[in-house]
């Protein structure tokens, strides 16, 4: 039975958290200083979860967290350094946090970067790749002890309906010989994190871990920051006129699944879903233009992206 909820895609993230109370609880929100990711970390925040948001500009992260604090009367909002498209800055900051909390029940794998120029991360991965699907991947993983010990606890994987345009390339995913395409890169690192949650829950699921992914649907965040005007004509950002697209959400409504994933009762010991809308989605629809590509659930796909990433970011699982 497929699961619903109230919410819908007019809801903001303070709508869904109405009601919850996340005292004694710990909150990590990579991303947590721009964009949904600011929205998310205040919902939970507003709830009354110690939160934790992740920033590669600590200044920056520092100022929004002041801004949360004074919104929401939530002092236990804290920053944490981290750059996803490094496998040493992940490492310290995993330690950093293992030094001042010993327990997570909410992982929010947020931060995302899109449409980048052909790049590749300080570890050689191509730069979307690394940071969207490995960076989380290789954090989940480091985080595991504290979310294992806070169980009943729940990872949120934030893809995108972007994933439709690429599964994994098996034999080029750092686009090593393949012609670089930006959006199809962005593609195939949001397939990645959809299949990350499938495997994270085929392995800790009966530890009492769950995870999810999401679309959050489209906002106006800086994620966009690499593209043309033409290139927001192009893909139906904005109309001839420069109109935004009137699907597009808030970023207050953008944020609602993710929180919604972090504390929906209907959610409970409930994983490997695509979610869209506060609510589960099914395989994709051309005519509604939602769900999820059967390619980015498959659970043999997801074993074999599991497997490989423990290699390329040099972890094992239990």
């Amino acid at each position: 039975m497929t699961i619903q909820s109230p919410f819908n895609n007019h809801s903001t993230a303070l709508d869904v958290v109405q009601g919850h109370d996340l005292s004694g609880k710990t909150a990590l929100v990579t991303g947590g200083s721009s964009g949904i990711g600011i929205e998310t970390a205040r919902a939970l925040a507003q709830a009354d979860a110690e939160v934790i948001l992740t920033a590669r500009d600590i200044a920056k992260g520092e100022v929004v967290a002041q801004e949360l604090r004074a919104s929401t009367g939530n002092h236990k909002i804290h920053v944490l350094e981290l750059d996803l498209a490094s496998l040493a800055s992940i490492k310290s900051a995993a330690e950093t946090f293992s030094q001042h909390w010993d327990k997570l029940h909410i992982l929010i794998n947020n931060a995302a970067v899109m449409a980048t120029p052909l790049s590749y991360t300080p570890d050689g991965f191509e730069m979307q790749f690394g940071t969207n699907h490995l960076g989380h991947f290789a954090l989940a993983n480091y985080l595991l002890p504290a979310l294992l010990a806070s169980a009943p606890s729940r990872v949120v994987a934030v893809s995108s309906i972007g994933h439709r345009r690429s599964d994994i390339v098996w034999e080029d995913i750092q686009y090593r010989t393949r012609p670089y395409d930006k959006f199809e890169a962005y593609s195939q690192s949001k397939t990645a994190n959809i299949l990350f949650a499938v495997g994270f829950n085929q392995h800790y699921a009966n530890q009492g871990v769950t995870a999810n992914a999401l679309n959050p649907g489209g906002a106006t965040t800086n994620l966009q920051k690499h593209l043309s005007r033409a290139e927001w004509l192009e893909r139906g950002y904005i109309d001839a006129d420069g109109n935004l697209n009137p699907l597009f959400k808030s970023v207050e409504q953008g944020a609602s699944t993710s929180v919604w994933a972090a504390v929906a009762n209907e959610l409970e010991g409930i994983g490997g879903l695509y979610l869209e809308n506060c609510q589960e989605a099914g395989i994709w629809s051309d005519e509604t233009q939602t769900g999820y590509m059967p390619y980015a659930r498959s659970p043999e796909n997801a074993k074999r992206l599991w497997t490989l990433s423990e290699e390329l970011v040099g972890l094992s699982s239990s």
